[in-house]
């Protein structure tokens, strides 16, 4: 992975939060991505957030697998932690080094191929126990690194860039972390940073496993007609891909609209995606009817977005799991081995 340092001084005259940063102060590396790529957008949407929320970055643990997706944290929040892990299994990670210490603000960063296909099964358990976390799928319906093939959040129906068609049944993400036991799960689009940073600052805060689904198309493989994840289609319902494959400079396609509203996003190739927002009169604390919205958005080819479902009484992993107070990489010997008087006891309780 190629690492382009920002230069450290700033400008005397940025404002600084509460926390003392100014908001250069949560970038990260210079971006190798593709220019136009809607997963630069949503790691600038984390800076503004982590900026408006005042976070210490030594609080912040980022962790990440593999993909286009999986080189956004080098891009925020650069005096954080951070773990690149394997294909599919950041996830267990997470949950190994949130156990170790609670104490950390834990964010991770997936797409759609590591979450929805190889790490299928790692997302749903780690929905289910509830980690206190706030996990992020940059969502683009491809494998960016690897010429473009459908993930499994591809429209069935939808073309790729050389013209072939998704025969697969696609993997709605939000529906399964509603199912799986998410606490927090909203959608939203790269685009649209006047919606997606409050959803950052909201699941950032929420204590359970907040998920968000963020379409964020891509400009090389996946952002032509007849795409359901290009910027045409989410604005109307999205998407445009050039042929070749030097990828040109693009302007960042963005968008704004109100509640209740819906809008079409003509993406780079020409092609429409269209996005829906939730009004204020939608209740997100009703878990069937959170996923009953879901599916008919689906139907009608729109996106919805916004947030869909909030449990307002969540439990994070610890709470489950009964622990102690102070976070277990903290506990000593003289805590972990109470002697065998307390074994004896324990033994005993069990007979």
């Amino acid at each position: 992975m190629t690492y382009i340092a920002k230069p450290k001084l700033h400008h005397p005259s940025l404002v600084r939060n509460k926390a003392g940063f100014t908001r250069r102060d949560y970038e990260g590396a210079v971006s190798t991505l593709c220019a136009g790529c809607g997963h630069d957008s949503i790691s600038a949407a984390i800076i503004q957030a982590c900026y408006e929320l005042d976070i210490l970055p030594h609080q912040v643990a980022k962790l990440s697998g593999i993909g286009c997706s999986s080189k956004a944290p080098t891009y925020f929040v650069g005096a954080s932690h951070g773990f690149n892990t394997v294909h599919g299994r950041m996830p267990s990670v997470m949950t190994g080094a949130n156990l170790a210490n609670k104490d950390l603000m834990y964010m991770g960063v997936s797409g759609d191929g590591d979450s929805a296909s190889i790490g299928l099964g790692q997302f749903a358990h780690i929905m289910r126990r509830g980690v206190n976390m706030t996990y992020i799928v940059m969502n683009n319906g491809v494998y960016g690194l690897t010429k473009g093939q459908f993930s499994a959040t591809a429209d069935k129906g939808s073309i790729s860039k050389k013209g072939a068609a998704n025969s697969d049944e696609s993997i709605d993400l939000v529906s399964l972390a509603i199912l799986m036991g998410a606490t927090f799960v909203g959608r939203s689009f790269s685009g649209d940073k006047h919606q997606l940073v409050p959803l950052i600052k909201a699941a950032m805060s929420h204590k359970g496993a907040a998920f968000l689904d963020v379409i964020s198309p891509c400009v090389a493989f996946n952002n032509h007609a007849g795409s359901t994840k290009s910027y045409e289609y989410v604005r109307e319902h999205n998407e445009a891909v050039n042929r070749l494959d030097f990828i040109e400079d693009r302007e960042e396609i963005t968008t704004q609209y109100e509640p209740g509203t819906a809008t079409t996003v003509q993406q780079h190739d020409g092609s429409l995606l269209r996005l829906r927002k939730l009004g204020e009169e939608y209740d997100p604390s009703d878990k069937v009817a959170a996923m009953k919205r879901v599916q008919e958005g689906l139907a009608e080819g729109e996106v919805v977005t916004g947030l869909l479902y909030l449990d307002p009484t969540p439990k994070d992993l610890h709470q489950n799991l009964n622990t102690v107070d102070v976070a277990l990489n903290t506990l000593g010997t003289a805590d972990l081995c109470p002697g065998s008087a307390t074994l004896d006891r324990i033994n005993a309780s069990l007979r």
